[in-house]
C-alpha cells in the first residue's frame, strides 16, 4: 500500500510516494507550483551523479601540501579540463613527461583558461592570468587524482535493505559499516569484511569471502571466490563460474568438472561485464593492484601477477601466466599455457602464439618483439604500390 508523505509546503496534502519519487496529486497554486519544482529539482540532481563536497583553494593546499597563491578563501565549485573551466572551477596544467595518458597542451590554453583555481609546476606560474588563485606542485597530475577523490567522494553508504536477500549464515564481520542494497542476494557460508559495499541486484555465492572496503557494484556475480581488500568490482561482472574446459569423448563434447576457486589480490579493479572464470582444478588468480579493464576474458587456471594493465576485450585462455607490470593493450589475444615476462608489454590487437621475455614488448599477429614488427611495417609501406 502507498502511503502518504506530509509535505512541508503550505496548502499541499500528503502525496503517494514510489521509491524517492514524490508527485503531488494536483497543484492548486502558486505555492504548490514552487514546491513541486523544488522538490523535482532535487530528484533531477539525484539523477545527474555526485555533486562536489564544498571546499576552498586554502583547504586543498593544506590537505595535500601545496603551495597557496592568491586567496585562501577562494571557493570550488568542482573540476574541470583546462580548456573548458567556467569560473569557480578548479583545472590543471602540467608539462610533466612522465605518462602517455595526458597529452601536453599549448601554454595559451593555460594563459586563456576561466578556471577560478590553477594546479600548476612553478615554472609555470608567471603564465597564468592574473587574479586566478594557484595550486603550486612539481606534480600537478599526481594531485589532481587526489583532489578529485576528495571533492567528489561518494557519502558513506551503511545498512542492510530490508530488499535484500541475505541467508542465515552469512558472517559480517562489522555489520553497521557494511552496505547492502536491495535485491542484492548473499547466500550462507559467505564472509563480509567491514566497510564492504554491495550494490542492487548483485550477487555473492556460498562461501565467497570479500575483503575490508572492496565494492561489488550492481549486477555483479561471484561465486567460488575470495575478494581481496580495496578491491573494485563493476557492474555486469561475472567472477568465479566454471570455465570452458571440455574433452572429446567417444565423439562428444564432455564438460570437465571445475573444483577450483578464484582468488583476488588487495586493490585488484575488474571492468564491467568482465568474466574470470574458475579453475579445472588450481585456483585461478590476479595479483594485488592488478586492473582489468571493460569485457575482458580471464579463462580458468589463469595467473596474473601485481600492478598489471589488461585493457578493454583482452582474452586469456587457460593456463595463461601475466608476470608483474605487464601491459596488455586493448583486443589482445594470448594462447593456452603461454607465458608473458615481468615488464612486458603487448601491442592492441595482437595475437601471442609464443612466450614473451622479461621486459619486451611484443605486436602484431603473430605478436612478435616491435622493433622486428615495425621494420616489417616499413618494408610493406615502401614496396607496396600506392
Amino acid at each position: 500500500m502507498l502511503r502518504g508523505r506530509r509535505s512541508s509546503c503550505p496548502d499541499i496534502k500528503p502525496t503517494p510516494h514510489l521509491g524517492r519519487f514524490l508527485l503531488p496529486q494536483k497543484k492548486t497554486g502558486t505555492a504548490d507550483f514552487f514546491c513541486y519544482n523544488r522538490h523535482m529539482l532535487k530528484i533531477i540532481r539525484s539523477l545527474l551523479g555526485p555533486s562536489a563536497t564544498k571546499t576552498t583553494a586554502g583547504q586543498l593546499a593544506e590537505k595535500f601540501g601545496l603551495k597557496l597563491v592568491g586567496d585562501k578563501n577562494t571557493p570550488v565549485r568542482g573540476v574541470a579540463p583546462i580548456a573548458d573551466a567556467r569560473p569557480g572551477q578548479l583545472a590543471f596544467y602540467s608539462t610533466e613527461r612522465n605518462s602517455a595518458a595526458f597529452k601536453i597542451l599549448p601554454i595559451e590554453v593555460l594563459q586563456n583558461t576561466r578556471a577560478t583555481v590553477i594546479l600548476v609546476q612553478p615554472e609555470n606560474v608567471k603564465h597564468a592570468p592574473q587574479g586566478a588563485t594557484l595550486l603550486v606542485t612539481d606534480s600537478p597530475r599526481g594531485n589532481i587524482v587526489k583532489i578529485l577523490g576528495e571533492i567528489y567522494r561518494e557519502k558513506p553508504r551503511t545498512g542492510i535493505s530490508r530488499h535484500a536477500f541475505v541467508e542465515s549464515g552469512v558472517f559480517f564481520r562489522k555489520k553497521r559499516s557494511t552496505y547492502v542494497g536491495q535485491f542484492a542476494t548473499i547466500e550462507r557460508g559467505a564472509v563480509i569484511e567491514p566497510d564492504v559495499k554491495i550494490y542492487p541486484n548483485a550477487f555473492i555465492g556460498r562461501n565467497v569471502t570479500i575483503g575490508r572496503g572492496t565494492i561489488i557494484q550492481t549486477g555483479a556475480h561471484i561465486e567460488n571466490a575470495t575478494i581481496g581488500a580495496d578491491c573494485v568490482i563493476n557492474a555486469g561482472a561475472v567472477i568465479g563460474k566454471d570455465g570452458f574446459g571440455y574433452t572429446r569423448q567417444d565423439g562428444h563434447n564432455v564438460f570437465i568438472p571445475h573444483v577450483g576457486r578464484v582468488v583476488l589480490g588487495d586493490r585488484v579493479s575488474v571492468g564491467a561485464n568482465t568474466c574470470i572464470d574458475r579453475g579445472a582444478m588450481t585456483d585461478t588468480r590476479v595479483g594485488d593492484g592488478t586492473k582489468i579493464d571493460n569485457l575482458c576474458q580471464i579463462a580458468h587456471g589463469v595467473v596474473i601477477g601485481s600492478e598489471c594493465f589488461l585493457a578493454s576485450g583482452v582474452g586469456l585462455a587457460g593456463g595463461v601466466v601475466v608476470g608483474d607490470r605487464a601491459l596488455l593493450g586493448g583486443h589482445v589475444g594470448v594462447s593456452n599455457g603461454v607465458k608473458i615476462g615481468n615488464d612486458s608489454s603487448v601491442g592492441a590487437n595482437s595475437g601471442v602464439f609464443r612466450n614473451i621475455p622479461d621486459g619486451e614488448s611484443h605486436m602484431g599477429y603473430p605478436a612478435g618483439p616491435g622493433t622486428e614488427f615495425m621494420r616489417h611495417y616499413a618494408w610493406l609501406k615502401k614496396n607496396t604500390r600506392k
